[in-house]
């Protein structure tokens, strides 16, 4: 079993992998920036070290100094929670290279799904059907092209990102160029690779996850699936499990798919097959997450189980200890991201919390990774917590999170929790089906 674990990430994930490292009797280690030095997540952890720099390239993105730091202190792994090196291929074989377990897939598995463009090739490779689109792009003129042939409206999407972020819709040949600067520069910022490729825009789509765990010893777990059309910016902002728009057939048809495409290329450990679902219950491989999903406390809502807990003994060699006949589905759960933006224009609002007080209750969950006095910088995501509540059934979700909202109390910043209030009380919402355009459909009301 693993002794000691680095996490390389920041906020409210490093605060959960470090809850489930304490439980497991495992000593972690977090790191942070300059930015960070005050942050709440580090009071969790046995051991902190500062890593240096604001900007995610001088720190989070640093893979030498967070190697450097896991070596110095002992650790025989690494947590890279979601986002920043998480995906990172070269960053694995470091891990490696330096006798650390990685908490995650290999390399190869990251080379084949991580990179977007690649994994829709690979997935085409196992009869996964895709959504109409291109290769890499590189110039404007290629890019022209290959959107005359698609036909508008388009999505301009990040090789290399995940998360909604690197995503952009473009509705006219005008506004082309610009939208593919301004991709090609945020994905360089977020990940450090300017690739893009272009999907066609679906109209009415459902966003259909499905998370999967694979051990070394070939055991697998398809769970059931998370509804995450609640979307702004191409960001997921609500999720639930299981979806009100997916019957059983469809759920089958949807977890042999993503199965088939993790035991295919021989995948280990932690995954999230993403689809897109037409009104027709068609679907399409959207992309493959090769990581913990910021969502996944969902999955473990209904569930009861640790996902984080059985990465760490998956990363360990040992084998799942359940299959899919026993796997239980009891609950219907709710999740609701806070972030630190304005509720009507979602524009990050950074600076200081003056209070903050969570909600609490029986089946309510706050993953958080601020408090009272906590600084949100312009250099990150502006997520402050994870809201998850469940229950017996949606209504008695939807009931639990509502209250839990009304309770939650963040001062000194603009938070999206006016928004979340309107969004999960509306008839909308309340009727399930919904879509990606959720958002504007509501708003337009």
């Amino acid at each position: 079993m693993i002794r000691s674990i680095l996490i390389s990430n920041r906020g409210e994930i490093a605060a959960r992998i470090i809850k489930t490292a304490n439980k497991m009797n495992i000593s972690s280690v977090a790191v942070y920036s300059d930015a960070d030095k005050a942050a709440s997540f580090l009071q969790k952890a046995d051991e902190t070290v500062c890593i240096g720099g604001n900007t995610p390239l001088e720190s989070y993105l640093d893979s030498a100094k967070i190697i450097a730091a896991a070596v110095s202190h002992g650790c025989d792994a690494i947590h890279p929670g979601y986002g920043f090196l998480a995906e990172n291929s070269v960053f694995v074989e470091q891990c490696r290279e330096a006798g650390l377990i990685f908490i995650g897939p290999d390399a190869e598995s990251i080379r084949l799904m991580g990179d977007k463009e690649r994994a829709r090739q690979t997935a085409q490779e196992f009869g996964l059907p895709t959504v109409p689109g291109s290769g890499i792009v590189k110039t404007p003129e290629e890019i022209r092209t290959v959107c005359d042939h698609l036909g508008y409206p388009v999505l301009l999407k990040a090789s290399a990102g995940g998360g909604g972020i690197g995503m952009r819709k473009v509705d006219n040949a005008e506004s082309l160029a610009q939208a593919f600067s301004e991709t090609t520069d945020r994905a360089e910022v977020a990940f450090g690779d300017r690739r893009v490729y272009v999907e066609k825009y679906l109209e009415e789509p459902h966003h259909i996850e499905i998370q999967i765990l694979r051990d070394k010893h070939g055991g697998l777990l398809t769970f059931y699936e998370r509804e995450c059309s609640v979307q702004r910016r191409y960001q997921k902002v609500i999720e639930e499990s299981p979806s009100t728009s997916v019957n059983p057939e469809l759920r089958q048809q949807l977890r042999d798919a993503a199965g088939m495409l993790i035991e295919g290329i021989g995948y280990i450990n932690a995954a999230t097959v993403e689809f897109i679902v037409d009104r027709e219950h068609k679907f399409y491989f959207l992309e493959a997450n090769t990581r913990l999903q910021v969502e996944h406390p969902v999955t473990e809502a209904i569930t009861g189980l640790d996902l984080v807990e059985l990465q760490i003994r998956i990363a360990s060699g040992e084998k799942l200890s359940l299959d899919e006949s026993t796997l239980p589905i009891k609950r219907w759960a709710l999740e609701a991201r806070i972030y630190a933006e304005d509720p009507h224009r979602f524009y990050p609002s950074p600076g200081m919390i003056t209070v903050y007080r969570e909600p609490d209750g029986e089946k309510v969950r706050v993953d958080s990774g601020y408090s009272t006095r906590g600084m949100l910088t312009p250099y990150y995501d502006p997520l402050i917590a994870k809201l998850i509540t469940w229950g017996n059934d949606r209504d008695e979700a939807i009931c639990h999170i509502l209250q839990a909202l009304d309770n939650y109390q963040i001062e000194g910043i603009k938070t999206n929790i006016p928004f979340l209030q309107e969004a999960i009380a509306s008839p909308l919402f309340r009727a399930g089906g919904y879509d990606t355009h959720f958002v504007e459909k509501l708003r337009a009301n």
